[in-house]
């Protein structure tokens, strides 16, 4: 049998669906009522992987980057769409926030170059895609 799952948001216009009816298949009781889907059904699915990968890490942002391969902004950026689809606001970065998340993007590259794990061609590439090609 395929187990699917439930869908959080409405495909045609994006907002929370209700749940309406539930069903047992060992006893074949049916329940219907208006139900409201838990919070983390209304993720998508890569922020359901993205929560997965936090709490195995145990919020450990450098190991979150290693697991899914992607920057600290990245992670950061993930965890602030995770928090708003929960429904909490999120606070914004200011433009000493900014400053720091691209300062650890370019160690970031730097360090892989270190590393031997780009090359100095790809290290600027990707410290001038970090400027928004302003280099």
């Amino acid at each position: 049998m395929i187990e699917r799952q439930v869908l959080g948001k409405c495909p045609v216009c994006g907002n929370r669906l209700a749940v309406t009816s539930l069903h047992c298949h060992q006893c074949d009781t049916s329940v219907h009522g208006n139900f409201e889907l838990c919070k983390m059904c209304r993720l998508t699915k890569e922020q359901q992987r993205f929560v997965e990968v936090f709490v195995a890490s145990r919020g450990n942002i450098k190991e979150v980057e290693r697991v899914l391969g992607v920057s600290y902004p990245t992670v950061r950026s993930r965890l602030d769409g995770v928090i708003e689809a929960l429904g909490y606001p999120v606070q914004r970065s200011g433009e000493k926030e900014e400053a720091e998340f691209a300062s650890e993007a370019r160690r970031q590259i730097l360090e892989a170059l270190d590393r031997g794990e780009i090359d100095a061609n790809d290290a600027v590439k990707r410290l001038r895609n970090q400027d928004g090609g302003q280099k």
